[in-house]
């Protein structure tokens, strides 16, 4: 009894092994290469439960979906000798598992063709195209020329270019720097002309209202010298209408003079008399 359940257990173990080395689940994101000795078999393409010869065939599992090209960034000239650092990506498919396998043999080895496959093109493409028509609506007509070399050049791997793109378009640093170097001497140049037009403007509003200050006060000066002269005319005619109407008054206006230029706080002191000729206007003031 012992002997047949073991011999059982040895048995079902057995066909378990013997499954599982001879069945293998594809799912709908993959396809599959079946080798034989390392010869490829069959290729595989619908999902499901699939079955190979144990022990003797293995399956090589390929992913169907499209994926992702990062190569590195390449420096590039263009046709107009400026250089600049390219950041490219691709996407691709492998369409042809059989070819994929004998050209490449994986997905490592592949993308490491593939890497120098787009910066081959994008050397070639954008050696032929000048800065303005990668910052122009020439910009996709550019694309599609890298597009259609790299594809041409992936398709003897069993390789579809799905897309290729510029992440970026960079200037070299030490290009950067040039441009940042000369841009900043313009910008100086630009404001000290600035600065110089500025002083010989401002100079110029200087000198033109020093002008015209000095022509004012020349002109207030003569006017007032115009009216000092009227204003002393007229008083000469007023005292000598006066005079010739009352002599009296003259000699009264004359000693009123007198008094205002001799009695002031800055004089020194006076001694006289009082009932002296001086003082004759002044009345009775013992």
């Amino acid at each position: 009894m012992n002997r047949t359940l073991l011999v059982a257990g040895i048995g079902i173990l057995a066909a378990g092994v013997l499954a599982s080395a001879s069945l293998f689940t594809v799912n709908e994101a993959q396809q599959a290469l079946v080798l034989q000795f390392g010869e490829p078999m069959r290729v595989i393409r619908e999902p499901g439960l699939k079955a190979k010869v144990p022990f003797i065939q293995e399956v090589r599992i390929l992913d169907r979906r499209v994926l992702d090209l990062d190569p590195p960034v390449e420096q590039v000239i263009l046709a107009d000798q400026k250089r600049l650092d390219v950041d490219a990506f691709a996407r691709y498919r492998i369409l042809d598992p059989l070819r994929f396998y004998q050209t490449a043999g994986n997905e490592a080895v592949a993308e490491t063709r593939m890497n120098a496959i787009v910066n081959s093109a994008l050397r070639r493409v954008l050696g032929s195209v000048t800065l303005l028509a990668i910052l122009s609506d020439e910009r996709p007509r550019v694309m599609n020329d890298i597009r259609g070399q790299v594809n041409d050049e992936a398709k003897r791997f069993g390789i579809e270019i799905v897309d290729v793109r510029i992440r970026r378009a960079d200037l070299p640093e030490e290009t950067s720097q040039s441009i940042f170097a000369r841009m900043r001497s313009e910008r100086e140049r630009e404001a000290a002309e600035a600065r110089a037009q500025g002083q010989e403007q401002s100079q110029q509003i200087r000198s033109r209202a020093d002008r015209e200050r000095t022509v004012i006060l020349a002109e207030a000066q003569r006017d007032s010298q115009i009216l000092r002269g009227e204003g002393d005319n007229q008083a000469l005619k007023m005292i000598a209408e006066a005079t010739s109407q009352d002599p009296q008054f003259y000699s009264f206006y004359r000693t009123l003079e007198a008094y205002r230029k001799s009695l002031n706080k800055d004089d020194t002191t006076m001694v006289l008399s009082p009932t002296g000729e001086f003082f004759r206007y002044f009345g009775d003031i013992t």
